[in-house]
């Protein structure tokens, strides 16, 4: 191309006075701007609309990530004019689908619908994670915040926290198993907090996501259970559980009965949770931008915000660098929890 445009302007030359081709050529670069920008722009297009764009969901179907990421589909699939699918990919508290993530090519094609265990935590209990955030994932935009909670069986005699406490000293010899949703998560260090805190030997027991634990807390198979207040809402609700206390710097507008920790004397326990969506790292600026303005008004869409409110989200869209910031602050506000408790990255 260079080769025939020497030749065409060195023909050019002999026909033109020289004020008439300075003229010539500052109208040609302004086309060929022009044109060079149309092309990448029809380029970006196509490119981004090559393939349906995947998010990876870290936990089982059934799960409050799980049913977040279900309301977003669809809102998200008509700003962005592609198909959207959820996929599942669970395991080890989302580093399964982490993992997949950081494989995956960088073209807007593979996301990751996550919350703050598998981002802030994960990284600091485990010691071979496989990804680190910073250097592997690239902030798309979050959208909400959450509290974790406390919660019984309906079935269990004590309806208040302290009632809870007094149950584990008298009818359970001081013993008792907590429900977590996963191994090494922020509820784990919360049922370790809880134990120092009220000299009792509660132990935390595992489940591959919140839905089994669930399901087991319904039928009294499990005492006790703690994890997000989207996981627990609807069966408060129902009276199927009965939810005791709740983390954050207030009560929830949809549990106003339930007291937090902070009112029955445990401090520190302020900073809530956040989500948000990842790329894996090098996805391009612009669609990075795209996206965050899409999921920003996918999630105060009337109808969207209305449903994740109900099950217990504060929704708050946070552009990509808002999103780093939280990451950053909360990771810092547990990595000194977890590193008090004596914890070894396993």
């Amino acid at each position: 191309m260079a080769v025939y445009g020497f030749f065409f302007f060195s023909l050019l030359e002999k026909f033109v006075t020289h004020a008439s081709r300075r003229r010539f050529l500052a109208q040609t670069a302004q086309q060929a701007a022009v044109l060079a920008v149309a092309s990448g722009a029809g380029w970006r297009w196509s490119w981004a609309a090559d393939k349906p764009i995947r998010i990876l969901v870290g936990f089982p179907p059934g799960g409050g990530t799980d049913v977040i990421a279900r309301l977003l589909q669809e809102p998200l699939s008509q700003r962005l004019g592609r198909t959207v699918i959820i996929e599942n990919k669970p395991g080890a508290g989302g580093q399964i689908a982490a993992q997949l993530l950081k494989t995956s090519p960088a073209d807007g094609s593979t996301l990751f619908l996550t919350h703050d265990h598998t981002i802030s935590i994960l990284p600091q209990v485990v010691r071979h994670a496989g990804f680190v955030p910073g250097l592997d994932f690239e902030p798309m935009g979050g959208f909400a915040s959450f509290v974790n909670t406390f919660a019984v069986s309906a079935l269990h005699p004590a309806k208040t926290f302290e009632e809870y406490l007094a149950w584990v000293r008298k009818d359970a010899g001081g013993r008792s198993a907590v429900g977590i949703p996963a191994p090494a998560s922020t509820p784990e260090f919360l049922v370790k907090q809880l134990a120092s805190r009220y000299q009792l030997d509660l132990i935390s027991a595992p489940y591959k996501g919140s839905a089994p634990m669930i399901a087991d807390l319904l039928g009294r198979q499990i005492e006790a259970g703690i994890g997000s207040v989207q996981d627990f809402v609807h069966y408060h609700k129902q009276g199927k559980l009965r939810v005791l206390a709740v983390l954050g710097g207030k009560r929830q507008p949809l549990l106003p009965e339930v007291p937090t920790f902070s009112e029955l004397g445990m401090q520190g326990l302020e900073d809530m949770p956040y989500y948000g969506i990842y790329a894996p790292k090098g996805v391009p600026a612009r669609f990075t931008q795209r996206f965050a303005q899409a999921l920003a008004e996918s999630v105060q869409e009337p109808a969207i915000r209305k449903q994740l409110e109900e099950i217990g989200l504060v929704v708050e869209p946070m552009t990509p660098q808002q999103l780093h910031q939280r990451e950053q602050a909360y990771t810092g506000v547990w990595q000194r929890i977890i590193q008090s408790s004596g914890f070894q990255p396993q």
